[in-house]
């Protein structure tokens, strides 16, 4: 049966979100150097809001400072950035969409610019990080429990644990990457033992109401996918999720392992148990048939990334024409302050091959 786009959808904590689209938390570099959330930024997604999104979602916020990804990142490792989010939650609740906040910590992949020094789970030459100790990982587990509290604090339904794209709970799953002798390295059960810690302790420290969700990588990034699958059944199975957040790059790719090839990478999760949690994804919903597409495939919800940067009201624009199809690229600088990017938003977007349009381009008017 073919799951309607605009139809709400129900967790087993939380609200209901009114549909099944959802902004996927984007980098944009917006914020403050201390972390603290900027007007910009509150602007850019306080107008997806306004846009229909049932849920959204920050840019990963980093729990510690020293997992700071990239300049210009908003912040939840203090509790001074409580009052600022404070009004994101209120102004996203206002407009009718459900709020989250993707918890993160950049670990080996941090930008030089911001910490010279990076920290991951293993030492790491490439980078120069440095593995942290046994006492370090059980901080940064309970760094990421508290940034869940002080979400909730601010008044954010929700918050989703990043544990994908090379971050450092993604080092941690990665036999490439965790060469640790503790119990936090060697098989997949200690590999993968802080995200479960982090969930637990999110679940333990919040209220019953607290939407909790978990962003993975089913490939690349040292993960392996068969790990991976089982990783998710076991927390769907356990009760350790509302939701699953495959970052899938695109939804109808096949596993870049020759021997999982019998079946497409979404393919691998469509049929596990879900129990009483939810499957959505990311990769490649350019437009409202792709989002119907994944439905049909088997998603619960989708994850709109790009597109929700070029055009702020899909949703509404879906429920207006049962329609959307996204501008064409390369657009005007014009076009995108329009949807609500800020200047600095703009000239990171240009890191886009294609995206923006330079002075040589006509490009796109808002619309």
């Amino acid at each position: 049966m073919t799951t309607d786009i605009l139809s709400p959808i129900s967790f087993a904590r939380g609200p209901a979100w009114p549909n099944r689209m959802a902004l996927a938390p984007l980098t944009n570099k917006q914020s403050h150097d201390d972390g603290t959330l900027s007007d910009a930024e509150q602007h850019w997604l306080v107008k997806r809001a306004d846009g229909g999104f049932g849920l959204v979602m920050t840019c990963a916020a980093h729990v510690q400072a020293v997992g700071q990804g990239f300049p210009g990142q908003m912040g939840i490792f203090a509790d001074r950035h409580i009052e600022r989010l404070k009004g994101l939650a209120d102004a996203i609740r206002a407009r009718g969409s459900i709020s989250s906040v993707q918890l993160h910590h950049a670990g080996n992949r941090s930008d030089k610019s911001v910490v010279p020094h990076p920290v991951g789970a293993s030492d790491d030459p490439e980078s120069g990080a440095r593995g942290l100790t046994t006492a370090e990982v059980e901080q940064l587990r309970d760094d990421f429990i508290a940034g869940a509290r002080r979400a909730e604090a601010a008044g954010f339904d929700g918050v989703e644990v990043h544990g994908a794209h090379g971050y450092i709970l993604a080092q941690f799953l990665s036999a490439e990457v965790n060469h640790r002798e503790d119990r936090y390295g060697g098989s997949f059960e200690n590999r993968s033992r802080i995200v479960v810690e982090i969930l637990d302790g999110i679940r333990a420290a919040c209220g019953p109401d607290f939407q909790l969700g978990l962003r993975v990588s089913p490939e690349r990034f040292g993960m392996r996918l068969p790990e991976i699958v089982g990783f998710v059944a076991d927390l769907m199975a356990g009760d350790k999720v509302d939701y699953i957040d495959l970052s899938l790059w695109d939804f109808r790719k096949m596993p870049v392992d020759a021997d999982q090839q019998d079946k497409s990478l979404l393919g691998h999760f469509i049929d596990l148990p879900r129990h009483k949690a939810r499957l959505g994804g990311a990769g490649k919903m350019r437009n409202a048939a792709d989002a119907r597409e994944a439905l049909d495939a088997g998603l619960d919800f989708v994850m709109y990334g790009r597109s929700a940067i070029l055009t702020h009201d899909i949703p509404n624009r879906i429920a207006r024409t049962g329609d959307y199809q996204p501008p064409k690229l390369p657009v005007s600088p014009a076009h995108l302050a329009a949807e609500g990017l800020s200047p600095i938003f703009i000239e990171y977007m240009r890191d886009w091959k294609g995206f923006v349009a330079d002075e040589t381009e006509t490009g796109v008017a808002a619309g």
